[in-house]
């Protein structure tokens, strides 16, 4: 769709696409207008191109720092360090979304083992 927005507004710049519409005439104006948006649009993206691979450099380092410390904090998540399941759900979920930025996904079934696992002794059966 983006090329279509494109097509158009370059035929718009050069004066074709009132051709093609059956709308002969346009102004030097809108002709000027055209030119601007193909500027503005052709830069635009260009700039972010540019400010995605700048942010990426200076942040994409962060997952060899966060990976190690949310592996670790995985395996020591247990359930009867909280006093409150709330709180557990909030660390476990922290966890996780850390570990998916990182690229590791974990999956549901793994979700539901860990939590089994770190139930107390006496709570297993339920």
């Amino acid at each position: 769709m983006s090329w279509i927005l494109n097509v158009e507004i370059h035929l718009e710049a050069i004066n074709l696409r009132g051709i093609i519409k059956e709308e002969y005439g346009t102004s030097l104006q809108d002709r000027a207008k055209a030119k601007v948006m193909i500027f503005i649009r052709h830069h635009l993206q260009e700039g972010l191109i540019v400010l995605w691979q700048n942010l990426k450099e200076i942040y994409d380092h962060q997952k060899f720092t966060i990976l190690p410390q949310s592996c670790y904090d995985w395996l020591q998540l247990r359930l009867q360090d909280f006093k409150l399941v709330s709180e557990y759900n909030s660390v476990f979920f922290l966890i996780t979304s850390q570990l998916k930025l990182c690229g590791k996904n974990i999956k549901e079934d793994q979700m539901l083992k860990k939590t089994f696992s770190t139930f107390h002794a006496s709570n297993i059966v339920l």
